[in-house]
């Protein structure tokens, strides 16, 4: 799970970074970063083999491509860096914990869906970097520019959806592990064991028909640690899911981006 946050969130902040370092040396500014922005269905995942056989009585899920439409996109974040994200980049290796409780808080983190899905999409927003000394008109060097870009909340979304009960299911079992999972618990991906210190409840954001928000404190090794930011909100049958991480600096709730996705979402 920490190599797909990490390596999304420094991928980000860099390209946030470069874009401050240009308007620091006059070469221009952040109006071109979503002209080639695509989400879609290469972001997404297939419908499982449970939910495509989920009772019709039921709502339908909605597939990859009908979720792609609904993801954010820089027209609905123009302070933001959008960068879409494809499978193959979400790393889709299946999540272990050592208590189950905790799993579908290692998923909603990983951008990975929580039981079957009928449908994935998902993307990385880079918020915009904090105002420099001085004032937000205040000059920069590029390498002030570029630490500020270091510093900026990377949020990855993910919108999952599900046939029947299945989000309803799925969020219940994230705040479920929120109150569980308090002393933290290790996880396992792609051969690869992360230590969470600790999970926190935070001020839950407002949208959708429920929400749910938490911190984690992750272990990084060498004495480092991270704190990640969670929000979890559903809306009818699909679950939005927003992991706010920074490079640097402890991560901002994304209010913002789930804001401007409640807003998509309808």
């Amino acid at each position: 799970m920490r190599t797909v946050l990490v390596r999304r969130a420094v991928l980000t902040a860099s390209a946030v970074s470069l874009t401050l370092v240009a308007t620091a040396c006059g070469s221009g500014g952040p109006g071109g970063a979503g002209a080639d922005f695509k989400a879609g269905p290469r972001s997404g995942a297939q419908p499982s083999a449970a939910a495509s056989s989920a009772s019709a009585a039921g709502p339908k899920g909605k597939t990859a491509a009908e979720l792609g439409t609904l993801l954010v996109t820089p027209a609905d974040l123009p302070d933001h860096k959008l960068e879409p994200v494809t499978d193959d980049e979400a790393q889709n290796d299946p999540i272990e914990t050592d208590t189950a409780a905790c799993k579908p808080l290692a998923q909603a983190e990983g951008m990975q869906p929580i039981g079957a899905s009928t449908g994935v999409a998902r993307v990385v927003a880079g918020g915009k970097a904090r105002p420099a000394a001085g004032g937000a008109g205040a000059a920069q060097t590029p390498e002030a520019a570029g630490g500020a870009g270091l510093k900026v909340t990377a949020t990855s979304v993910a919108l999952v959806s599900y046939d029947g009960k299945g989000a309803e299911e799925a969020f219940s079992a994230v705040k479920d592990g929120v109150r569980a999972c308090a002393g933290g618990f290790s996880v396992t991906q792609a051969g690869e064991k992360t230590d969470i210190d600790s999970v926190t409840s935070d001020t839950a954001l407002t949208g959708g028909d429920e929400t749910v928000s938490f911190s984690t404190v992750m272990d990084l090794g060498d004495g480092d640690r991270n704190v990640t930011r969670v929000v979890v909100l559903r809306k009818g049958n699909t679950l939005a899911t927003f992991t706010a991480l920074s490079v640097s600096d402890e991560a901002e709730q994304p209010k913002a981006v789930v804001d401007a996705q409640v807003r998509k979402l309808g």
